[in-house]
């Protein structure tokens, strides 16, 4: 039963800032956003956003970040059953928390050439699926999680995964980046904004945003950001987080929004 296996999961939730737990209910969750939602002020959008999106675009043409070959959207395979590719979708960013691109597209891999579908995960001993995935982070409880949420999916789902946030993030191991990210990518349908650290980072050292947590960052880029955005932030953004506005020592000399940049240490530089 969901409650069941859901409760034995000993939830982690995740933020990718932290290696965040959370033990709330789906409905103390759904009620904490919706105050949240009410309290807080809407977010302004910023001067000079589009010109900033344009050349960052510009920078991103190469696609030669980490995320343009190994995001989770690269990793699924399309040729498969649409059951199966959601699965491996969802699966690839559980596993992505705390773990490089890199090392995300090895374990994926490993699983997908061992079966990664619902079916075979139940079946496949959780120690086989622990050595797998071996070295993402927080391997263990991953392992844990597929297997507690591919029995979920099995017994609730007819075999697929749901197709809301809600029913996302109550699977063990799924958190709201991850949810978000799914419905764009397993079920197309870009319902919200997935931020991870990169997204979080960028808007904020932008001044998009002034957070501190990356779902405060997902609501107040989703006050301004038209809809037709919300899918391609994630990946433009991580991308440029990976190689250009990295978290330690950015190559702001390199990038051509040092200008309008409040946070680039060129601009800085030049008004002093």
């Amino acid at each position: 039963k969901i409650t069941t296996i859901s409760q034995q999961a000993g939830l982690l939730k995740e933020n990718d800032v932290s290696s965040e737990k959370e033990t709330t209910t789906e409905s103390c969750k759904k009620n904490r956003r919706k105050k949240t939602e009410k309290e807080r002020p809407k977010q302004a959008e910023p001067s000079e956003w589009k010109r900033v999106w344009e050349l960052i675009a510009e920078m991103r043409k190469k696609k030669d970040a980490p995320v343009d070959t190994m995001g989770c959207e690269c990793l699924a395979d399309k040729s498969e059953d649409p059951k199966v590719f959601r699965f491996q979708v969802l699966v690839s960013l559980m596993l992505s928390s705390q773990t490089k691109d890199q090392i995300t597209a090895e374990a994926t891999r490993s699983l997908m050439k061992h079966g990664l579908t619902v079916q075979n995960m139940i079946k496949t001993d959780e120690k086989i699926i622990d050595s797998m995935i071996a070295k993402v982070g927080f391997h263990k409880k991953k392992a844990s999680y597929i297997k507690q949420t591919s029995a979920i999916l099995a017994e609730d789902y007819g075999g697929d995964i749901p197709d809301t946030v809600e029913g996302l993030v109550s699977l063990p191991g799924v958190g709201p980046k991850m949810a978000y990210l799914a419905m764009q990518e397993a079920w197309k349908r870009p319902v919200g904004i997935g931020v991870d650290v990169h997204v979080h980072r960028i808007s904020n050292r932008l001044k998009w945003v002034k957070t501190k947590a990356p779902e405060e960052t997902r609501m107040s880029l989703e006050d301004w950001l038209p809809k037709e955005l919300w899918g391609k932030i994630n990946q433009l953004l991580v991308g440029f987080g990976q190689t250009i506005c990295t978290p330690v020592n950015p190559k702001c000399a390199q990038c051509l929004v040092n200008e309008l940049c409040p946070s680039s240490t060129v601009k800085h530089k030049s008004l002093h």
